[in-house]
């Protein structure tokens, strides 16, 4: 098959028939697996990523990583083996553990990737159904609706007022219209193919189906795909703020490690010896490992929110939800359940309920108690048609296995489609009104599709002799276009009394919490010359209201309750009836006694003084437009706040893209939404964003804990070899047990911090300022503290192994027990000082001291590392170290666990300060 044709010039027919594919199946399963072998994926191809030997390689590159190699160089040519073996060793494992932590972080930023890959609606062996856009092949039918992506290049073969931006590929700004039964010229250019949409641009209005012509590379965007290659940058602002604070760490801890080098010299000590000790301790006092330790810890947040259906598109949001100080969401489907069901209908004189939930057939129409016959009710039959007609949804019957183990149909429906068309769907079938049977009775032929804007949809349907006009709405809109109504046995003009019993009917079903739609029609004899809204939606005949029920979701009311515990404010956006949304709003707890509701309209009239002024005690708005969407944004944004927003539109894209945190609705969302977004929510639901808010917080926490818990470990080797010198005693520590320190303690407990349990007071305490610094004041004065006292109980160890309190030796055999006890209290300090950072104010045998199990178990395997060195025999003589026994390591051990009662007093005067955590 040769799929480079110019389709374009082509009947849509001929084009199906070249393909080898049909309107009314499209391809096989079997078929589509073939053809996948055989074109391959439906992917642009990427850059090709590092090789693992060019990772490797890459790590040698630091400026302090060359110089140790440099030093390892000078060892080995004094000969000093030993330390340089022992150099290049750590020197290597450094590398290898850069490469790991690297590859780590790509595959989990790949699998994030994946998450987020397109969908497309594909015509398969006669279903329609979604499949990643990856699976699709030439000769694939697939249907295109306003707010979708288009996945491949395609030849359109049916269209309803189908507008394309193409920007991305023509550079054409505005929208094209498209046409299906156009053939052009061979030699038409890319702009002017009318009669095809190319992958990358996306369905602004109306919709289409289409037939696949290319695929992947071969498309008109994967020929020029180097051009739009868009890999994003992966370093957020976090990470360039720490980047920023480990060079001017990095800075002052080299004019330190010259002023140690320095001092060390004046006082006698050997030049080599002293080049060695400065440039181990420059390496230990640097926390080289943060940039990666930060990627880690970020990726796998995400990663636990994708779990729990947050996908997140961009990594900077993952700080910025830790800041969300309002959340704006929307009301169906995200706050309710999304499962409309049509409880009550109106039609001009009555009122009947509807039985049933769900998506499911079981149910009646009552009347006065008693049950109405349907099919022999012309003003509920006329109004159920309007509404099973005029709708894009449908539904098909599920097995489900009885209590017997017998298979029963019908007893389950599942719905593809708006949920609000689907229960007007699923109410017809209630009635006996059935879709399949109008579709063969009244085919559509046309459509004016649903706009915001006007709040009304409607469909032209050709029946025997005349041509049928069906328009569903919003019941205010509607009774704009109509001028008459039918009584259940005559049109008759749309009197003022019969408007005001009509709006009465609506106001009351709002006021039950019911989401409330209007049907009208009219009959055409002949088609006007152009379907527009203002040929066909004009002299309407009302035929009734529908008005369903959405219930809020379960858990809304836990998620609206820790949000406003968090020091968030929730805030309900919705396009329903003010009364609506109120009555969900009082019921999931967002709208309290001391805030308002707002409709639309009423927006539109304030100014954004007056919106300023009142936006805080604003928590819902109802019969709002998308564009209002975004004045409520930069209203809050304004007030100072971090505000998060959802949305699911074409329309929504604007204030997506203005949030600070946009999410679109990943069941409901169109792609343009999905691609205006930060965050994708899988399930469409509030608790989500709170979950995703929480996780958040989490991650930032987490961050601080690491980059803390490191600095105040590098601060605290500074200060003890400084102390030393300054004091006259010998250099408490060689080069080489400097580096392993810095190997042991660093990594791994810091990585096991980056996964710690969220604290107890994480959702109680108020949003962070997205601007504050990663290590504020009581940081600095607390790792200051903690440094201070790791250097201390190392100098004391060191002192004691030398005989203090009594008079000192420093003979070459106590200097190396001295040595060795001071690399074990100042390695086990640390690991112990790790549990001091479970939390800034909580004790750590309240926070759980095995709660962690990630930290447990790397303080145990760094723990058990250090006494490797210091008690297996061919090791001692690496690190120049000894065996330590007896009162010398019940000494050591009592140093170490000194440093969690200083965490503990420091915790005990935090809570008494009324510190918060920073």
């Amino acid at each position: 098959m040769n799929t480079e044709k110019p389709w374009h010039s082509m009947p849509p027919g001929q084009v199906l028939v070249e393909l080898g594919a049909s309107r009314e199946s499209g391809l096989s399963e079997e078929e589509a697996e073939q053809r996948l072998k055989r074109y391959g994926p439906n992917t642009l191809s990427e850059a090709s990523g590092r090789t693992l030997l060019q990772q490797f390689v890459a790590q040698f590159r630091e400026f302090l990583v060359i110089l140790l190699l440099v030093a390892a160089g000078v060892s080995a040519l004094v000969g000093e083996l030993d330390d340089a073996i022992v150099i290049a060793f750590i020197v290597v494992v450094n590398a290898v553990l850069g490469v790991v932590q690297e590859r780590r972080a790509e595959s989990a930023l790949g699998a994030l990737r994946k998450m987020a890959s397109p969908k497309a609606r594909v015509l398969r062996s006669g279903e329609v159904r979604m499949v990643d856009a990856s699976m699709l092949v030439p000769g694939d039918v697939i249907m295109i609706d306003a707010g979708d992506s288009v996945p491949a290049d395609a030849r359109l073969i049916e269209t309803a007022l189908l507008k394309v931006d193409e920007a991305s590929l023509t550079g054409e700004s505005v929208p094209v219209e498209q046409n299906a039964s156009a053939v052009l010229p061979v030699n038409a250019p890319l702009g002017d193919r009318v009669n095809c949409v190319f992958m990358g641009s996306s369905a602004t209005y109306g919709r289409g189906v289409a037939v696949v012509v290319a695929t992947g590379m071969s498309t008109e965007m994967g020929k020029i795909a180097a051009f739009l290659q868009q890999e994003e940058d992966r370093t957020t602002p976090l990470q360039q703020r720490l980047e920023y604070l480990g060079k001017r760490l990095g800075i002052v801890a080299v004019l330190l490690c010259i002023g140690v080098f320095i001092a060390g010299v004046l006082r006698g000590e050997e030049v080599f010896d002293m080049f060695l000790t400065a440039v181990s301790l420059a390496v230990a006092a640097i926390p080289e490992g943060l940039p990666a330790i930060v990627t880690i810890v970020l990726a796998l947040g995400v990663q636990r929110m994708a779990a729990r259906n947050a996908i997140i598109r961009r990594l900077p949001a993952v700080e910025t939800l830790g800041s969300a100080s309002v959340v704006c969401s929307d009301k169906t489907g995200t706050l309710t359940t999304n499962q409309m069901t049509v409880k009550r209908m109106y039609v001009p004189g009555r009122t009947i309920e509807i039985t049933g939930d769900g998506y499911s057939p079981d149910g009646a129409l009552i009347e006065n108690g008693q049950r109405v016959d349907a099919r022999s009710d012309p003003a509920v039959m006329r109004t159920l048609t309007c509404a099973v007609l005029c709708n894009d949804a449908r539904v098909r019957s599920v097995s489900v296995k009885g209590s017997a183990g017998a298979v029963t149909t019908r007893a389950s429906l599942e719905m593809v489609g708006d949920p609000t068309e689907g229960a007007l769907v699923v109410a017809g079938l209630k009635a006996g009104v059935d879709k399949i049977q109008l579709a063969k009775w009244a085919p559509r032929i046309s459509e004016l599709p649903f706009e915001s804007e006007r709040k009304r949809m409607t469909t032209i349907h050709r029946t025997d002799d005349t041509y049928l006009c069906c328009t569903k709405g919003a019941p205010d809109e509607l009774l704009k276009v109509c001028t008459h109504a039918f009584d259940g046995t005559a049109v008759v003009p749309l009197s003022d009394a019969l408007r005001a019993e009509i709006q009465g009917a609506n106001v009351r079903m709002a006021d039950a919490a019911l989401r409330v739609l209007g049907m009208a029609q009219k009959e055409l004899t002949a088609l006007p010359d152009t379907v527009s809204v203002e040929t066909v939606e004009d002299g309407m005949v009302f035929l009734g209201l529908v008005g369903m029920q959405d219930p809020p979701r379960p858990e809304a009311r836990d998620s609206v309750a820790e949000c406003f515990g968090a020091g968030i404010t929730p805030v309900m956006i919705t396009g329903d009836h003010k009364a609506t949304a109120v009555a969900i709003a009082r019921d999931v707890g967002i709208l309290t006694p001391d805030s308002v509701a707002l409709t639309g309209a009423e927006l539109a009239r304030m100014s954004d003084r007056e919106l300023d002024e009142a936006v805080e005690k604003i928590r819902v708005y109802a019969r709002v437009a998308p564009e209002h969407k975004v004045r409520i944004v930069d209203a809050w944004k304004r007030a100072g706040h971090v505000v998060a927003m959802t949305g699911d539109g074409v329309n929504d894209a604007p204030a997506l893209k203005r949030a600070d945190i946009g999410a679109a609705m990943g069941i409901t969302g169109t792609d343009v939404a999905k691609g205006a977004a930060d965050m994708i929510l899988t399930d469409d639901n509030f608790a989500t964003i709170v979950a995703a808010v929480r996780e958040g917080r989490v991650i930032f926490d987490n961050i601080k804990k690491a980059v803390q818990y490191l600095l105040s470990c590098n601060v605290g080797e500074i200060i003890l070899i400084f102390a030393a010198i300054l004091m006259g005693l010998p250099r408490p520590l060689l080069p080489i047990q400097i580096l392993w320190l810095n190997l042991v303690t660093d990594s791994l407990p810091a990585l096991a911090l980056g996964v710690d349990p969220p604290s107890r007071h994480l959702m109680q305490r108020k949003p962070r300022d997205r601007n504050a610094a990663v290590i504020g004041p009581v940081a600095v004065r607390r790792m200051l503290i903690y440094g201070l006292s790791v250097a201390a109980v190392s100098l004391v160890s060191f002192a004691m192994g030398l005989g203090w309190p009594g008079p000192m030796d420093t003979s070459a055999e106590n200097l190396l027990v001295a040595r060795t006890m001071c690399l074990m209290t100042m390695s086990f300090a640390q690991l112990v000082h790790a549990f001091n950072f479970r939390s800034y104010i909580d004790s750590a045998f309240r926070v759980g001291i095995f709660r962690n199990r990630h930290l447990v178990a790397s303080v145990l395997i760094s723990g058990s590392l250090q006494l490797a060195i210091v008690y297996i025999p061919f090791l001692q003589g690496f690190f120049d170290v000894t065996a330590v026994q007896g009162l010398k390591f019940l000494d050591v051990l009592l140093l170490s666990m000194v440093l969690l009662a200083v965490g503990e007093v420091l915790k005990w005067v935090g809570r008494l300060r009324g510190e918060q955590a920073d």
